[in-house]
Formats: C-alpha cells, structure tokens, sequence
C-alpha cells in the first residue's frame, strides 16, 4: 500500500508531495519497486527553495541578498550553475554559495542519440543512485523536452516498460527542473544536429504519473514559464502535463489559472479494455476521466490531447476508433485532439505496434466521425525509444 508520501484526496488533507490515492481508497494498489523505501531527501536546490528560504541561505552562509537574484539569474538566463566561473560574483564566496544553492542533483550515466542526432535520450543518475531519463528532440518548427516526475511509475500499465519498473519515489522540483536547465543548455551550445537553437517545449511525459507527485510538478511548470531570473521563460502554452486519469489531479490543475495543455494517456474506449490496460481506471473509471477532461477544456480553452497506444488486435480495431469518436463526441464541441501513438514494444512483450494498415482506417474513422486525430511522429525507434527501456536495460548491464 502506498502511504510514503501519498494521501487520500478525499479526506481534506494536503498530501505531502503526492495526489494520487494509490492504496489508500478504492481498487486501485500503487505498483511499487523492490527498492521503494524513505530514502532521504534530495539536496535543497535553489528552486526548491521559496524567496524567503533564498534569503535566509544567504544570510546562513554572509552572502547579501542581493546576490540571491544574480544566482537566479545565471541559472534561468544562462543555464549556468558553475558559481566559481561567475565574473560578478566574489570568488571568496563562491564555493559556499555553490553548495548551498547549486548541489548536483542529476549525473549523466549515458546517453543515446537518433534520427540523425536529432533525438538524444539521456540516462541520469540522482542522489540515491536511482535512474531517470529524458529525451530532448529536435523538430522543423520547435526543440522539445520530454522529462520525467518520478522515479518508475506506480501506474502498472502492462504495455509501458516504466511501469513495469514499480514506483521508487517522488523527485524534487530540483531534479526535474535540472533537465530543463541542461536540455536548454545543450540546444543553446549546438548539442543537438542542426546547430544552436532554442528549447521551446517541455512534455511531463518521461517516467512517472505527474499527478502523483503534483507539488513538486506544478512548482517546475511555473519556474519553467516564469521569465528570467524567475525561470526560463518557455511559455506555459508550450507545456503538456500528462496524467493516466487521476482525476482530482486533473481539476486541480484546471483551477490553477496555467494555460498548460493536458494530455490523458486513455488507451481504450470501454472500461472493460481500459480495466486491463490502465489499472487506474478501477479506481476512476472512463466517464469520470472524459468528464474531467472535457472541464479542463471549458475551464481553460485549451484543447486536451487524448493519448491513444495503438496495440495490435487489442484496441486498434474499427469498432474501437468508432466508439471513441463516440464517446468524445458525446460533448458536443471540438474539445479533444486525439494523438494514436504507433506502441514502441518493450522486449519480449506481448504488446506490439499496430499494423499500418490497422493504423490507417483508425485514423480514418475519426476523422470522417469530425475528431482531430494525428498519428503521432515516434522518434527513437532505433534506440531503447520507449520511456523506461533504457534504464532496465542499464540495470541488467550493470
């Protein structure tokens, strides 16, 4: 049962970091790690602080305050965290200030680059030795981040490889902030092919269920669309947060006044499939899902992205796509844009990718039934492409 740092959301508490209900009420068991346990806290990093908890680190260490804001500003303006190298800042200082507010939090373990070096996926190692990835990918019009919120993910959906890691912890704004920052620097520097260029979009889609760790997610999303030196100024337009249906994350979210795009990872039109595929759908079944989902939009006017993993012979085939139009179209208004995501098989797994033909008529009935649908663009497939592969891959090797 999940009760490290999770709480019942019905119960008028504040969970510690966590919203989803996990073993606490209703059918649904949090799928946890062989290693989850209390592990410690990740070191205080400058973003997990308040300004107030950035002032009282400066007076701990004899730093005037001022130099809080130029320490905000060359980590958010310049994506630099190396204080000894800063000209405006007294180097008799410097090595304090750098452990008090600039810990590393992530260590590149290895990384895996794609599609002609525009796709890199990177594989880090946090404080506790626990592993994450991200995937930083570069487009025609736009340089996107997909990053990760939690360490596995206590979801359990059998198809996805993050899944079947189990949940290890909640990470830190710090630590999912830390790949924004250095994502933006490798773009800036020309680290990825095509030469210097701006990160533009950050995806919450790595491992992990953001709503399970919705503190420290909605503390990333405002620093990353603040402006400098308050964060890095990516318009919060250009961010999706993605959830399996945990659905009073999903109103949460929609009351917090951020013009973020939601993603619902649905996979399935009935809840009979859905049951099979998303476990956490005994606990918030498909009507309360769409329901949330389509408020968000009213709440928001921002169209929601339905995420749909197509699965041979599982949920590909026409009387699928016909009840989702269906059920997507019961509201009435052009409130969804529904993206069938070609599956990227994990080893071994009886999940497999959908025959192109299958692919073809799903997209077909949507549209002919009005739904905006667009077969998403899979990058990595050459790589350990699928968000966990790469890590279960590295603790076999290692």
């Amino acid at each position: 049962m999940a009760t490290h740092d999770d709480g019942d959301v019905n119960s008028g508490q504040t969970p510690e970091t966590g919203i989803t209900p996990g073993g606490t009420t209703g059918a649904f068991r949090d799928v946890l790690a062989k290693d989850h346990a209390r592990r410690g806290k990740p070191p205080v990093h400058l973003v997990d602080m308040s300004p107030e908890e950035r002032v009282a680190a400066a007076k701990a260490i004899g730093m005037p305050k001022f130099r809080v804001k130029q320490l905000a500003n060359h980590y958010f303006a310049h994506f630099d965290t190396d204080v000894e190298s800063f000209t405006d800042f007294p180097s008799k200082l410097s090595a304090t200030a750098q452990e008090a507010f600039f810990p590393e939090l992530i260590h590149e373990v290895t990384h895996q680059s794609a599609d002609e070096g525009t796709t890199i996926k990177t594989l880090w190692r946090l404080f506790d030795g626990a592993m994450i990835e991200s995937v930083l990918m570069r487009y025609p019009s736009r340089t996107t981040l997909c990053i990760s919120s939690q360490v596995g993910c206590g979801m359990g959906c059998p198809f996805c490889a993050t899944g079947q890691l189990g949940l290890t912890r909640n990470m830190s704004t710090g630590e999912i902030l830390e790949q924004v920052r250095i994502a933006a620097k490798t773009a800036r520097d020309g680290g990825i092919t095509g030469g210097p260029c701006r990160l533009s979009n950050v995806v919450f889609m790595g491992m992990g269920e953001p709503m399970g760790n919705y503190r420290s997610v909605i503390s990333a999303v405002r620093q990353i669309s603040a402006m400098p030196p308050e964060g890095f100024g990516i318009s919060a337009r250009n961010i999706t947060v993605s959830t399996v249906g945990v659905v009073p994350g999903i109103r949460k979210l929609a009351q917090e006044g951020l013009p973020v795009r939601l993603a619902v990872s649905l996979h399935a039109p009935s809840d009979e499939l859905r049951d099979e595929l998303v476990p956490m759908n005994r606990r918030f079944n498909t009507t309360q899902v769409l329901d949330a989902a389509h408020d968000y939009y009213l709440a928001t006017k921002r169209r929601v992205s339905i995420e749909y993993a197509l699965m041979r012979g599982i949920n590909d085939q026409a009387e699928h796509a016909r009840l989702l139009a269906k059920r997507l179209n019961h509201y009435g208004d052009d409130w969804a844009h529904v993206n069938p995501i070609p599956l990227n098989p994990i080893e071994g797994s009886k999940w497999t990718a959908s025959k192109p033909e299958d692919e073809r008529q799903f997209l077909d009935i949507l549209h002919h039934a009005g739904i905006t649908a667009t077969l998403r663009d899979t990058r990595g497939q050459d790589i350990d492409g699928a968000c966990g592969q790469l890590s279960a891959k590295y603790r076999k090797t290692a």
